[in-house]
């Protein structure tokens, strides 16, 4: 039965041409058609967002033949810290956990590339699959997908004309402010300005992660003493909209961990509204959601590509695997949830709680980062579980 699916795939960012490449390796006598608005040809190589990738998310784009090394600086080590201190004394006055990858016996924890860098060979790969398969495989860029109508043991894409598929993967989300809202929807009031700084003494390979009372910020390595910056604050009273770029330097000195070293530079910064938005199922008839078209996160635990990469991968296995569609998508739902929403009840405790104005509650997080950073193996499974998921 998987010889004869007719699949189409919504949205030719990361995520879904990730999954068309991958199906095209495990499910060889499909037909895949993959479908976006953007022009035919466009050169997508010099979009300078940044990503944070986890190693599981490296290793399947290794697994692909897309992944190049030199487009990206790996994160060997991953510090997060709390600005206030506790009122506890000695060690205990300044939170904070690393994790190192050559304790956890793997070449890195993740790495960081701009959404560019990421693109434009999957998306080299995938042009090269249907210039070699035409009868079975097609990049219908160009193609702005109107309307998804459930019909029996299918879909109807409608697009340029109407058509039927077995399966019909969407995989186009946007971002928080720009999306219908789904099931399960809450603003929490704060945006992220996202830039670059460089840094004088930056650690090589690291990535930082600061809770303050406003929100999260975070430092990703980009190389030769620069990194990406996210930085979250309130909506209501916005601290960092109305400085100059000296000022936000000065803040952001104060801000971070001393082992960042001395930020010295900073580029414009940009913003965007932080939310929840999520699918309380990933299938629905045919229909299959991944990314951030099922569940756009908060980015505190930097998860949400990951997770829609992780999505895409069990779908594609289990539709190898299993005998009938229906029986594959059943056990879809049921392969991601633990994964899934695990991810997003942990984003979202964490949003949540630098809203919280509870007495105590800084002092709680504090504590419970100096013991993780003692309880090697509980240390170890957060490792993990940012490197590959919930399993």
């Amino acid at each position: 039965m998987q010889a004869e699916l007719n699949i189409a795939v919504v949205g030719a960012g990361p995520a879904g041409l990730a999954l068309a490449l991958l199906a095209d390796i495990e499910l060889p006598a499909a037909r895949i058609s993959v479908f976006d608005a953007r022009p035919p040809g466009q050169d997508v190589s010099h979009d300078p967002r940044t990503l944070a990738l986890s190693l599981g998310s490296v290793q399947l784009l290794q697994r692909l033949g897309v992944w190049s090394p030199a487009a990206a600086q790996p994160i060997r080590t991953v510090h997060v810290s709390q600005q206030q201190p506790s009122t506890l004394p000695g060690r205990w006055t300044e939170p904070e956990v690393e994790i190192d990858a050559a304790k956890e016996a793997v070449p890195m924890l993740g790495a960081v590339l701009s959404y560019g860098a990421l693109l434009a060979p999957l998306q080299q790969a995938w042009d090269q699959v249907c210039e070699a398969r035409l009868q079975c495989r097609a990049s219908r860029y160009g193609t702005r997908v109107r309307s998804l109508k459930p019909l029996d043991g299918g879909v109807e894409l409608d697009a340029d004309i109407a058509e039927r598929f077995d399966l019909v993967v969407v995989a186009e989300g946007g971002v928080f402010a720009e999306q219908a809202r789904k099931s399960l929807s809450h603003d929490y009031g704060q945006t992220a300005w996202v830039g670059q700084v460089t840094v004088e003494g930056l650690p090589e390979a690291t990535a930082f992660e600061r809770f303050t009372p406003q929100g999260p910020a975070a430092l990703l390595p980009l190389g030769s003493g620069r990194a990406a910056l996210v930085w979250c604050v309130p909506n209501a009273d916005d601290p960092v909209e109305p400085l100059d770029d000296a000022q936000r330097i000065a803040v952001l000195n104060h801000v971070f961990h001393p082992k960042v070293g001395r930020i010295t530079g900073i580029t414009p910064l940009k913003r965007f509204a932080l939310g929840l938005n999520a699918e309380r199922s990933l299938v629905q008839g045919r229909i299959v959601r991944i990314g951030n078209a099922a569940q756009t996160l908060h980015p505190v635990a930097g998860q949400g590509l990951n997770l829609g990469l992780r999505d895409g991968f069990e779908l594609v296995r289990l539709l190898a695997r299993e005998a009938g569609l229906e029986t594959a998508l059943r056990k879809l739902e049921f392969r991601r949830a633990p994964d899934r929403w695990g991810t997003i009840a942990t984003t979202d405790f964490l949003a949540r709680s630098f809203t919280w104005k509870l007495p105590g509650l800084g002092l709680a997080r504090g504590v419970g980062m100096a013991a993780l950073q003692h309880l090697g193996p509980a240390k170890s499974l957060l490792a993990r579980q940012m490197m590959f998921g919930r399993r």
